[in-house]
């Protein structure tokens, strides 16, 4: 039965890591400590910077706005490069040159011309800006004349490159210290960082450009990651289907409870996990509102449930290896039995809307409860009610992941910037989602493409990961407007047939 193949989880790839501030410190330290100077990734990334501008503009004025960190060191190596190409270049430095250190200080000496102090007349004329001010460990909101730099620059638009992250864009939890600028690019070295893709990230650093500046990918071993920006190669190899041998029973079945009310929910749940590869579903409803589902989809199969004891019955039949609850079944008494009867079989579950609003009340009685395999998919309204006490804890990912551990399931937390986290700390980052995904029923068909795929064996967090870009790409495959949930549905089998044959990195929606 496919329970046994839980194994299937994800496969980690080096080229999807992201890093944190601290990680990417490691990175560089066991760089240098290998024979590569800091000053040699200094001027590499210094001229990433300026060939980003190149790649993207004809000579122009550019002010360089430089920082009293590596940041800034990084700018005046853009600066000289701009320069060496015969662009007006105008530098400006916020500090004392002074009391630069180390290579930003030699980065600064390579500069020969002028270093003016930082004011707003820098940007007259409406010139491009190389916001090289704060990296992405800043710890204090931006104020003084940094701020209002980066006011003007977005009051009036200004074309913007950007050092690593936008200035005032934590590089860790995402979240803007007062004010960043809007780039229309960001250039970040080695790897890059979960800020880049929170959705502050997505709105502040434009087209991103991650570029090799010497760190070898070696250095990742050590530093033993635990974060990766979501893509088919972290787990298509588990979706394809190469056994003669195989058939329905094999490929799962996938029991979802209905409700009495919101009977769209479950059959749209239904459908997209028979889509998705599941060999069979059953929706679990109701006897009053039993018509309504037999005279639905007829590839659904359909049984009484009144209660969570009807449900347990219904689980003694051990070929139903996967449950889905929560798409439209009701907070009520039902759901909450249904929920608890599921996990005291240990199978692989999938826990959604009203499966998670059934327990804001109590979410103990939902975590002491959990067995087996659960993925949690809430939004952030639901997760504010199960989690309370997370709420205030700075950055999505580590929220997730906290809730991932305080749970003991995997938690799927929706949004633009998904992120999916599983109780041992691994997480995945999907940005892989157009914003015609907010439309009703759009959470359903997640859950059903979630609950189809562990069904066949995924993990919970293998299962969350591909089920999420799945579900982006059937979107971004709608190419007009007025994308509803059952467009999605029918999409399945295409973005499914993409993600075997192609290309195991995927395009990232930005």
């Amino acid at each position: 039965m496919p329970t046994k193949a839980l194994s299937r989880d994800l496969a980690p790839s080096d080229n999807l890591v992201l890093l944190n501030c601290a990680e990417m410190a490691m990175a560089d330290a066991a760089t240098i400590a290998g024979g590569v100077s800091g000053a040699d990734l200094m001027e590499a990334a210094g001229r990433a910077v300026a060939d980003a501008v190149l790649e993207r503009h004809l000579p122009r004025p550019v002010v360089v706005l430089c920082g009293p960190g590596n940041n800034g060191g990084d700018g005046f190596v853009a600066a000289r490069h701009l320069h060496a190409a015969g662009w007006p270049v105008r530098v400006a430095l916020l500090g004392d040159r002074d009391a630069l250190h180390g290579d930003a200080a030699s980065a600064s000496r390579a500069w020969k011309g002028p270093v003016e102090a930082p004011s707003l007349g820098l940007l007259d004329g409406h010139p491009l800006v190389i916001d090289a001010l704060f990296g992405a460990g800043l710890g204090r909101p931006i104020d003084g004349i940094a701020g209002d730099l980066i006011d003007r620059m977005n009051t009036e638009a200004l074309h913007v490159v950007s050092v690593d992250v936008p200035s005032g864009l934590h590089g860790d939890s995402g979240e803007v210290m007062g004010r960043a600028p809007t780039a229309e690019c960001t250039v970040t070295f080695f790897r890059a960082k979960p800020g880049h893709y929170s959705v502050e990230g997505l709105r502040h650093c434009g087209v991103l450009k991650v570029v090799d500046i010497g760190i070898d990918r070696s250095v990742l071993k050590a530093i033993g990651p635990q974060l990766w920006l979501n893509a088919p190669g972290l787990w298509q190899v588990h979706l394809r289907r190469d056994d003669p041998g195989t058939h329905k029973y094999v490929r799962g079945h996938l029991t979802v409870l209905g409700g009495a009310i919101a009977t769209g929910a479950a059959r749209l749940a239904a459908l997209a996990g028979r889509r998705a590869g599941a060999g069979l579903v059953t929706i679990a409803t109701p006897r009053a509102s039993m018509a309504i589902y037999q005279m639905a989809e007829p590839g659904n199969l359909i049984a009484e449930v009144e209660d969570g004891e009807d449900f347990a019955r219904l689980l003694v039949d051990g070929r139903r290896n996967a449950i889905l609850i929560g798409p439209g079944s009701a907070v009520d008494e039902r759901t909450r039995g249904s929920v608890l009867a599921g996990l005291a079989t240990g199978r692989p579950a999938v826990l959604d809307a009203d499966a998670i609003t059934a327990f804001v009340g109590n979410p103990a009685g939902l975590f002491t409860a959990i067995r087996g395999p659960v993925l949690l998919t809430p939004h952030e309204g639901e997760f504010r009610r199960l989690f309370p006490d997370l709420s205030a804890v700075p950055g999505k990912v580590e929220r997730t992941r906290r809730a991932a551990r305080q749970s003991g399931a995997t938690v799927l937390l929706k949004g633009p910037d998904t992120v999916v986290a599983a109780p041992d700390g691994r997480a995945v980052i999907n940005v892989h989602a157009p914003v015609t995904l907010a439309t009703a029923g759009s959470g359903d068909v997640l859950a059903g493409i979630a609950g189809g795929l562990i069904a066949q064996g995924l993990s919970p967090l293998a299962a969350g990961a591909a089920a999420a870009w799945l579900h982006g790409d059937c979107a971004f495959r709608f190419e007009r407007p007025g994308l509803i949930a059952e467009d999605l549905i029918a999409r399945i089998p295409e973005a499914l047939s993409a993600v075997i044959l192609g290309d195991p990195d995927g395009h990232q929606g930005r």
